[in-house]
């Protein structure tokens, strides 16, 4: 059995994904986390990006990147989190791709530092998550009845919407009943509390109020 050390950020919603894999996969596996404004030397040396996060394989292999890392996780690992199929599965990882963007841009949303930005990435964000509507069936996730990867790369994007109370302003249920489904059934997923520390809310809600007060102020955080 290979051996896992994932490197961590606490708020990293990218790394949150990596772990929720290594947990509904029962993979074992230890985590160590830094701090990204201050990364350790020996980090450098081994994320070119300086991104979180890393995965470490048997203490000498560096995989990175959070799509990347959730496949070979699936791939070394009993079982399947993607389709069969070579269009559907090409499909889902450019979905899980675009789950990625809107990903950075509701933390583009959500670190605005002006009534000007935050509305304009709000328009943005809005926009992004229309698109998911008409990819959702009737199932009960994004492949039907099938969990898979992109249901993984989606949860912890509505878990932070959640917290900061912004499920109606960007997911209405009149507008899109289906993804409004979809992320109350991706916010009951076991693993999902499981993927932060104990603190996570706390966490975020903080790290917020630091580093984009307006945001902070219109949400009520303070």
């Amino acid at each position: 059995m290979m051996k896992f050390e994932l490197i961590s950020f606490k708020i990293c919603p990218f790394v949150q994904r990596a772990v929720i894999t290594l947990l509904h996969k029962k993979i074992p596996y230890k985590v160590t986390y830094i701090d990204l404004s201050s990364p350790p030397d020996w980090f450098r040396q081994i994320s070119p990006f300086g991104k979180v996060p890393v995965l470490k394989v048997d203490d000498q292999h560096v995989i990175f990147e959070s799509a990347i890392i959730d496949e070979f996780l699936d791939e070394t690992s009993p079982g399947t989190l993607l389709p069969s199929d070579p269009v559907r599965r090409g499909i889902d990882r450019s979905w899980i791709e675009f789950g990625s963007t809107l990903t950075l841009d509701f933390s583009g949303l959500i670190h605005s530092q002006d009534a000007e930005m935050f509305d304009s990435k709000l328009q943005l964000v809005k926009k992004e998550i229309k698109w998911l509507e008409n990819q959702l069936d009737d199932g009960a996730y994004f492949n039907g009845n099938d969990f898979s990867l992109v249901d993984i790369a989606y949860a912890p994007l509505f878990m932070r919407i959640n917290i900061l109370g912004l499920g109606e302003t960007l997911c209405p249920f009149e507008e899109l009943p289906r993804v409004t489904a979809w992320s109350s059934r991706l916010l009951e997923l076991p693993e999902l509390p499981q993927s932060v520390v104990s603190d996570f809310e706390a966490l975020f809600k903080s790290h917020l109020i630091n580093k984009a007060p307006y945001t902070a102020g219109r949400l009520g955080l303070k």
